[in-house]
């Protein structure tokens, strides 16, 4: 659907795209829109838009010269579900184009059309914003803010926070894709009392940084204060002691106590084979432990040798 942000892309496509025209002839409606028809002809005539909110205005303003002679006339558009505008050849209008302007010769005959394929949009002569919709919120954020605070005592803010912000008394232009957003950027529980979320904003003035923050957490302009001291305020804490497994100890504490006296100078497993080892895990290190071992005693005689040939025992 439609919302706030869509519907001034809107206004700004019509004013750029029919900027350097000039339209002529009547004014057409399909036969089976409901809206009104547009008792408008000129032979010359500019179109320009304008947002509020939700709604469009469409001014059509007739040029210096056109027959017959007229005020200009103004349309407000409410988009519905499925409404937009397009600028499309006179001769090939998209299906759904319920309202027609076209072009004035010379030139290509062109057609700013407004397109519903659902038909919820309606257009209202006159041009006059309704009265019920609030200040919009893009175009007018001191109006819009100053009416939201002035009546938050409303039973309107009795209700959850996302069930509010459908309100289009005070929160013209927000529909549903906007308030999910709101809500999860901002992180306020959507259930949350509107009032209770609201009140926050009396305590801020006009042009604070910062957004609304929800109950129970810290806000980014509090954090940020924390994250800004100097230096010298800094104070590190110290590293964490670092922690060793319990097996790790206990192997420590069946060591036996060596000394540098005890120990001589150039001295190895090797050279002292009934030193005690600490036993390695694994059946790799056991293995090469145990071929040391034979190695020690091939090396110091241990092992038999084989005798002589022509030797006895007598």
């Amino acid at each position: 659907m439609p919302e706030g942000p869509e519907v001034h892309l809107a206004s700004h496509f019509v004013n750029e795209a029919c900027g350097g025209l000039v339209f002529g002839g009547c004014v057409e409606k399909s036969p089976i829109s409901r809206n009104p028809e547009v008792p408008f002809e000129s032979t010359a005539y500019c179109i320009s838009a304008s947002a509020r909110g939700k709604e469009l205005r469409l001014t059509l303003s007739p040029l210096p010269g056109a027959q017959p002679p007229q005020e200009p006339l103004a349309l407000v558009f409410r988009f519905g579900m499925s409404g937009s505008f397009q600028l499309v050849p006179g001769d090939a209008l998209p299906p759904h184009a319920h309202l027609r302007f076209y072009t004035a010769p010379p030139g290509p005959r062109l057609a700013l059309c407004f397109v519903d394929i659902r038909r919820f949009g309606r257009w209202d002569l006159g041009g006059e914003w309704q009265l019920d919709r609030g200040p919009c919120v893009l175009l007018e954020y001191e109006q819009f803010r100053e009416n939201v605070l002035r009546n938050l005592a409303d039973k309107a803010f009795d209700r959850p926070i996302c069930e509010a912000l459908l309100d289009q008394r005070f929160f013209n232009g927000i529909g549903n894709y906007l308030r999910a957003e709101i809500l999860f950027r901002l992180r306020i529980p959507p259930f949350e009392k509107a009032r209770t979320v609201l009140e926050a904003l009396q305590q801020r003035r006009l042009g604070d940084p910062g957004p609304l923050a929800p109950k129970g957490c810290k806000s980014r302009q509090k954090k940020s204060k924390a994250t800004q001291l100097s230096p010298e305020d800094r104070v590190e804490d110290p590293p964490p002691p670092r922690r060793t497994s319990a097996r790790i100890q206990k192997t420590q504490r069946d060591l036996p106590e060596k000394t540098t006296t005890q120990q001589p100078e150039g001295s190895s497993l090797q050279q002292d084979p009934g030193a005690f080892t600490v036993p390695n895990k694994g059946r790799k290190k056991r293995r090469q432990a145990t071929t040391g071992h034979r190695r020690l005693q091939k090396i110091k005689g241990d092992t038999p040798s084989s005798e002589p040939e022509g030797t006895s025992a007598s």
